[in-house]
């Protein structure tokens, strides 16, 4: 089973990178699994029951889940927008307005 693992990833990542140098790319999410494993090695020596323990790791599992699809929503918009940029249709970009408008005495 960990050998099959071990192809999917590389198969999704091209060549094999370090999760070290990943995570250096994400550093909210880096933070997050520092944070996951200091409930796990009770870093703080906090936590003397399991119940304990559990609701913490519950609350950091969804914190870095909202941080990883709000990173991923980013990911896909920056692509999309690429993508957009370089293809043949014509793309009109949203801008801000410069002018507030015509004044009533200028009519």
């Amino acid at each position: 089973m960990v050998e099959r693992i071990k192809g999917s990833d590389e198969k999704r990542h091209g060549s094999k990178e370090c999760l070290e140098s990943r995570l250096n790319r994400h550093p909210h999410l880096k933070a997050r699994m520092e944070g996951l494993l200091d409930i796990i090695d009770n870093a703080g020596d906090d936590i003397d029951k399991a119940s304990a323990a559990e609701q913490r790791v519950i609350e950091e599992l969804r914190r870095m889940g909202n941080e990883a699809l709000h990173c991923w929503g980013e990911s896909q918009e920056r692509k999309k927008a690429e993508q957009l940029e370089h293809s043949d249709t014509e793309v009109i970009k949203k801008v801000k307005k410069n002018s507030t408008g015509t004044r009533a005495s200028e009519k």
